[in-house]
């Protein structure tokens, strides 16, 4: 048997069109004694850095068993255009282009293929990433290349009978590479005659492979035969088979759709010696390819931007011969004060690793300029003289920055940072994670929460005894983000720039609705399996579907199933599950780099995330090994909270002519912290769900520190430990400490041990702990690793034993830290987050109308979200008011009297160019006068008829005092006012701009008659809300529900979103009957496949909305009553198909009008009143309780009715009542259930 070696390998990164995982082929080639393989994805690179890691890997087990290492070669099936890369016409064949298999036989053929792939994607990409001769010519060195399949073009040009072409491009081929170049064959013979399969591809490759071997002996070229394969195992063939459907979007059985072979798995070396055990010298020189590929590394050290240094602070020559090589070992193997020299060898070690001198020279000038702008930045916050705690502070992290080599990674950083805030008018935040323990970071601007005051500590960041690079994580306003990214690309290059590559893949839910959809199994069935996945396997399992299966009896029954579509879906997802789907872009991760990215990593192009319509630059491989290529990884995060702060401050300077400078607001204003203690947190940073507000409302916080603490504990596991937090800062438990002296660390927190920073400084102060190891600890006691975290525990006892601490108190901290520290979080981060949730709280207490339009115009997308901000609104007292000409802005604004109002540009068929010219005509000119003002003065040619409607329907123009309905309902002409509108003042614009340019007459002799609005019929109230909603996308001026709202509140138990799609059956099924109630706002009528009707029917209420299904007769039964505006009282049953089955029906009972609900069943409303309310106690309020005696009155005479009405009056003090009849019934109105809520005390109940 001949040995063999694939070189022609797809991995899942040829994405759709391989299924093969690359640990699964590395296993399988090693498995069968394979010495090596190549990786050959379709025209990119995307899975050669996993393939590296993985044989890495493996080659330290194999090293320590003493066998060879396993060899991977690195190349790709490039597509070569066939005109050039840079034609793209479709009609002249230049979208694709043939293939090419190269491989890289070293590391210039490494740096080369990097080149060919990157560049086929930036500038030759056309339907596919294609490369050229040219490109070829340009980059050969160090590769080795074969023919490909038969769409390379030797083979294609064969079967084209061109075989003086063929002949011409093995002359080609042979005469840049020689003896690398190699003519490959391929056999893929479908045995199975019951398969469906292509049997096309056979008889072509042979009579290509006829002529090929005849070529190959004529001009001396090796033969190499490969397989192509794009599947591991032979089972594997069906699975793929499924995904090619996904790829080209056809379905299974689609008699056009394309074909593989299924002869594509990674075959054996037996089973390839059979396939072409006629050419033996094809297989034997597959191995003379691996002998030629050499053994290299693609890791790189880091590869540090270059930041350019001022010239007048010196350059780098000047450094060169200012310091000698032997000042520079001392300085750079000694600590931050110049003692403590490593020994010689250990030094020259350090040297080395930073690059040797060359480097050093370049770290040691920047390490100078960082030190100026660090002092300076010091000099500025700290005044002068610094205190010798902050300069030693500062001494030492500028050494650990300079003798990590980084000093030109913080320069850049504090670069774009303070351009953004200064150049671009950019917000950008105080700094998050680790990055904030650093003084250097805060004196230069990169964060802006001072870590001497907080005890937040450098080592958590940087620490030369855990080797990583720094990762400084940054929030910008979300609008600012790209404009810092454009800033950075025209600063560092754009070649020296990009974005990361992220993967997607199938998820274990996701393959199953991939599969199903492919096999057609019912989509409530593919929704039924989908939903039996819970969303964490029991005993700690790994969620897959192999897993879940074994957790989940429905996907037992599914494998098991005699359904075929049923069971293939579950055994191909099975297959395909964690295959790559598709390619996006990281969301904050970006590359910046002193050379072309390509010279160091592929790239490929992507849709730009934040200029649209253009493409941008990422690289092949994706954040998790970026980093170990040398390339410098820094986050750019887009902050909404940034840029709702922003907004807000906006709105107080154009409201009350106030500049808020929002990162020098007072620590101690008590408004803000009054906001705190009741939980009014809504809309605010970090601190705005429920469980929040209750522990705020009992801990009731009155120092920045209680706020840093409660967002440090509220998640899982150091919750816990909030009741008692929360007990200590209010006296109701007692504050103990261990050891007293560690009350210098635990006072801001009561004693409890809430940051892991607590840990690494009581460990210093107790023990002796150096600071990387209190770092250690820290990391080890972090990720439970019990092994380091035993060792240690000698350590603290010793040491704390040393310095006069009982060794059982010492053991007993220990303990405790075991037990939380785990959970412990970075004090850095909760620091800096909860300086912008107290940014946003100080925002709202003090500027609360300002504030709730900031966060309503940056959420307006969000339906929902602005429906709670209204009712936050109403809660606060802040009127919300719809769009008006007179006083609305381009987005939510605040009017003079502290109302909120819609903006213009929310209207849909508006658009901010015509909202501007509303705003901008109302401000240079005054507000509008009446409709004939505003037609006479706006931009005609902004505003359009269809503006006009727009702002007529949302109620923008009913401050002129005409109904909505008379602007667009037509008169007995069929022209509605608004055309005639229109025509006006076009006609008068275009007479005042005649009478400016006339001799003889001035504008005042301008006589146009002013159109008057026709006499129409009146909409009802759900039509003209319904209208209002369908232009700004919410009931603004009323909701149709409000008379049914006694209903909805009191006689229904469940909502509209609790029995549409996503309702838990399970949950519903507990109650006896489902009762709902509503408004139609969406019929979607249909047939099912047996003809019959059905029908899907959207309900919404004030909580959320659901889509209910009807079927068949049901559809025939309730339709009528389906019509778009109709309120609607629905009951229903939920009930088990069947006994042991999962599946749920959910029957209509009945359906009423929600009208006749209120009028039927609602018998008796009694309002519980306190006497007080309604008796005068001689404090001057005695006209106060007349008037809401004379306003109740008015409401309950309002309207008669079916209801008895009680009046119960209540005396707190002696707890008696009296109760009176009301003589008349009335009709239960919106107006009188809202009077009873907006009075303390009151309440009412029903029957």
């Amino acid at each position: 048997m001949e040995d063999f070696i694939h070189l022609h390998v797809h991995t899942y990164y040829s994405i759709l069109d391989g299924q093969s995982p690359i640990k699964k082929l590395v296993d399988k080639a090693i498995d069968n004694g394979m010495k090596g393989m190549a990786v050959t994805d379709h025209g990119d690179m995307f899975g050669i850095k996993e393939f590296f890691d993985y044989c890495c890997k493996v080659n330290g087990k194999r090293k320590s068993q003493g066998l060879e290492p396993f060899k991977p070669i690195f190349g790709c099936e490039m597509y070569v255009a066939r005109r050039g890369m840079h034609l793209k016409d479709a009609a002249q064949g230049d979208r694709g282009g043939w293939h090419l298999i190269v491989l890289a036989k070293n590391m210039t053929g490494y740096k080369n293929l990097i080149k060919l792939v990157s560049n086929s994607w930036v500038d030759g990409f056309y339907g596919r990433p294609r490369t050229d001769h040219e490109q070829l010519e340009k980059y050969h060195e160090g590769l080795i290349i074969c023919s490909a399949c038969i769409a390379g073009e030797i083979p294609s040009k064969i079967l084209k009978d061109d075989i003086d072409g063929a002949r011409k491009s093995i002359e080609w081929h042979k005469k840049l590479w020689g003896d690398d170049f190699y003519l490959e064959l391929q056999r893929h013979e479908v045995k199975n005659p019951h398969q469906r399969a292509n049997r096309e591809t056979f008889p072509l490759q042979q009579r290509a492979n006829k002529v090929i071997i005849e070529l190959a002996r004529e001009y001396g070229v090796k033969l190499v035969c490969t397989n192509d394969s794009h599947f591991v195992d032979e089972e594997n063939a069906e699975a793929h088979d499924h995904l090619l459907c996904l790829s080209t979007g056809k379905e299974l059985d689609d008699p056009t759709r394309m074909l593989y072979s299924k002869q594509e798995w990674f075959k054996t070396r037996e089973e390839m010696n059979e396939v072409f055990s006629d050419i033996p010298e094809a297989l034997s020189n597959t191995i003379e390819i691996l002998d030629k590929v050499e053994v290299y590394n693609i890791d790189s050290d880091p590869i540090m931007p270059f930041f350019p240094i001022p010239e007048d602070f010196g350059t780098e020559e000047e450094w060169r011969t200012k310091f000698s090589e032997e000042e520079l070992f001392k300085e750079f193997t000694s600590d931050e004060n110049g003692e403590n020299q490593l020994p010689e060898e250990e030094g020259r070690k350090k040297i080395e690793k930073l690059g040797g001198y060359e480097k050093i020279y370049r770290i040691k000038f920047e390490a100078d300029y960082l030190k100026k702008l660090a002092y300076e930045g010091a000099k500025n916050i700290y005044g002068e003289p610094l205190s010798q705690e902050v300069d030693e502070r500062i001494r030492f992290e500028l050494h650990i920055m300079k003798t990590m080599g980084f000093p030109g990674y913080f320069l850049i950083v504090q670069d774009f940072i303070n351009s953004a805030r200064k150049e671009l008018g950019v917000w950008v935040g105080p700094g998050r994670g680790s990055a904030a323990g650093s003084v250097v970071a805060y004196c230069l601007g990169i964060t802006k929460i001072d870590p001497m005051k907080y005890d937040l500590l450098f080592e958590r960041f940087l620490n030369p005894d855990r080797i990583s690079l720094p990762d400084i994580d940054t929030d910008f306003d979300d609008d600012g983000r790209g404009k810092v990214l454009q800033w950075v690309m025209d600063k560092y290059g754009k070649d020296n720039c990009a974005h990361i590559i992220t993967y997607g893949t199938m998820a274990t839910k996701n393959s199953i609705k991939d599969v199903a959809r492919v096999e057609k199994l019912p989509l409530d069935q593919t929704n039924a399996l989908c939903k039996a996945i819970p969303d964490r396997l029991p005993d700690g399992l790994k969620m897959n579907l192999t897993n879940a299966i074994k957790c989940v009896k429905e996907l037992q029954d599914a494998e098991a199933s005699e359904n075929p579509r049923e069971h293939n879906t579950i055994k191909y997802a099975k297959m395909l599950e964690g295959t790559v789907r598709n390619t996006g872009i990281h969301a904050c991760g970006f590359i910046i780099c002193r050379d072309p990215i390509s010279d160091h990593v592929p790239v490929s192009t992507a849709d730009d995330p934040d200029f649209p319509n253009t493409k941008t630059i990422v690289t092949q491989y994706d954040g998790h090994v970026i980093e170990s290529t040398g390339l410098i990884k820094m986050d750019f995060l887009g902050l909404k909270t940034l840029s709702e702060q922003k907004e807000a401050v906006k709105n107080v300077k154009l409201s009350r002519g106030i500049d808020v400078d929002i990162d020098n607001i007072p620590l101690d204003d008590p408004a803000t912290y009054k906001l705190y203690q009741e939980g009014r947190t809504i809309g605010t940073f970090q601190f705005e769900s429920p469980g929040m507000q209750k522990y705020l409302r009992e801990l009731h916080p009155t120092v920045f520190e209680d706020l840093i603490a409660m967002n440090a504990l509220y998640r899982p596991g150091p919750m816990d430990y909030i009741p008692s937090f929360i007990k200590r800062k209010n006296g109701l438990e007692e504050i103990k400490y261990d050891i007293p002296c560690t009350e210098k660390y635990l006072k801001d927190t009561y004693g409890i041990t809430v940051y892991q920073e607590q840990v690494m400084l009581l460990s210093r102060q107790l023990a002796d702990f150096t600071r990387g190891q209190s770092d250690a600890l820290r990391k080890a006691m972090g990720k439970k690793k019990k092994d380091i975290v035993d060792k240690m525990k000698p350590m603290f006892i010793e040491g704390g034993t040393k310095n006069g601490h009982d060794p059982k108190v010492l053991d007993k901290i220990w303990t405790d830290w075991e037990k939380f520290a785990s959970y412990a979080f970075n004090k850095s981060h909760a620091a800096c987050y909860s300086w912008v949730a107290y940014q946003t709280a100080y925002l709202k207490a003090n500027y609360p109308p300002e504030f709730m339009a900031a966060i309503m115009t940056r959420r307006s997308s969000d339906i929902k979200e602005i429906t709670k901000l209204m009712d936050e609104c109403k809660a606060l007292g802040i009127p919300t008011k719809g769009p008006d000409v007179n006083e609305s802005l381009v987005d939510f604004g605040v009017n003079k009297k502290g109302e909120i109002r819609f903006g213009l540009a929310a209207i849909k068929g508006m658009g901010e160019a015509a909202a501007l010219a509303i705003i901008n005509e109302r401000q240079q000119n005054g507000p509008y006068a009446d409709i004939y003002d505003f037609v006479e003065r706006v931009s005609l040619s902004a505003i359009n008829r269809r503006c006009l409607d727009s702002l007529a329907l949302s109620g923008a123009l009913d401050c002129f005092g005409i109904a909505r309905e008379q602007y667009i309902e037509p008169d007995n002409k069929g022209v509605s006012f608004t055309e005639v509108l229109v025509k006006y003042g076009q006609l008068y614009q275009q007479e005042k701009h005649q009478a400016q340019n006339s001799l003889f007459g001035g504008f005042d002799d301008i006589e146009i008659t002013k159109p008057q609005p026709s006499q129409v019929g009146e909409w009802s109230t759900i039509e003209r809300l319904n209208k209002e909603r369908d232009l700004v996308g919410i009931y603004l001026s009323a909701h149709p529900l409000d008379e049914y709202r006694i209903v909805l509140e009191n006689l229904c138990n469940a909502h509209p979103g609790d029995v549409g799609r996503d309702g838990n059956r399970e949950e519903l099924a507990k109650l006896e009957t489902i009762r709902i109630g509503g408004i139609v706002t969406n019929v979607r009528p249909g047939f099912m496949k047996n003809g019959k009707p059905c029908g899907f029917v959207t309900i919404e209420d004030f909580e959320n909305s659901g889509e209910i299904a009807f079927f068949g007769e049901s559809w025939g039964q309730w339709s009528g009553r389906m019509a778009v505006g109709n309120s609607l009282y629905i009951t229903m049953k939920c009930y088990k198909k069947f006994k042991e089955s999962n599946y749920y029906n959910l029957d209509i009972l009945d359906i009423k009008f929600l009208g006749s609900v209120k009028d039927e069943s609602i018998n008796k409303l009694t309002i519980s009143i306190p006497a007080t309310s309604l008796i005068a106690n001689g404090n001057g309020d005695s006209i106060e309780a007349s008037n809401i005696v004379e306003d109740l009155s008015t409401l309950i005479k309002a309207e008669a009715g079916p209801t008895d009405l009680y009046i119960e009056l209540i005396d707190a003090e002696t707890a008696k009542t009296v109760t009176l009849r009301a003589k008349d019934k009335i009709n239960i109105r919106y107006a009188l259930i809202e009077f009873i809520n907006q009075h303390d005390g009151w309440q009412y109940s029903i029957n």
